[in-house]
């Protein structure tokens, strides 16, 4: 089964207009065949980072030093759903209480 991993990070987050690019450098060299980077949407509010996955929450673990390492980790929810479905079950911060979607 494919999974869409989705990373939202408010705009407000995001200090420079490098960090997102580095970010996405940063990922992919983590995850390497793990997961596909499948590019961001940016809102008004807030920054979704797209990736495709069998894994998850695998994807997920071996994201989080890159995103220490750029100061993102408790900026950062991270949400899963299955590719093309509506449901996503929230995996970062855990105790999320809130429903994730898109908009």
């Amino acid at each position: 089964m494919q999974y869409q991993l989705v990373l939202r990070f408010r705009k407000a987050s995001i200090e420079s207009p490098d960090t997102m690019p580095a970010l996405e450098r940063a990922l992919a060299e983590a995850l390497g065949e793990l997961a596909r980077l499948d590019g961001h949407d940016t809102g008004a509010r807030d920054i979704d980072l797209f990736m495709l996955t069998a894994d998850p929450a695998t994807a997920f673990r071996r994201s989080k030093p890159a995103l220490e390492k750029l100061a993102l980790l408790d900026r950062v929810t991270a949400a899963y759903r299955l590719e093309g479905g509506a449901r996503f079950t929230v995996v970062w911060p855990l105790g999320y209480g809130r429903k994730f979607t898109l908009s």
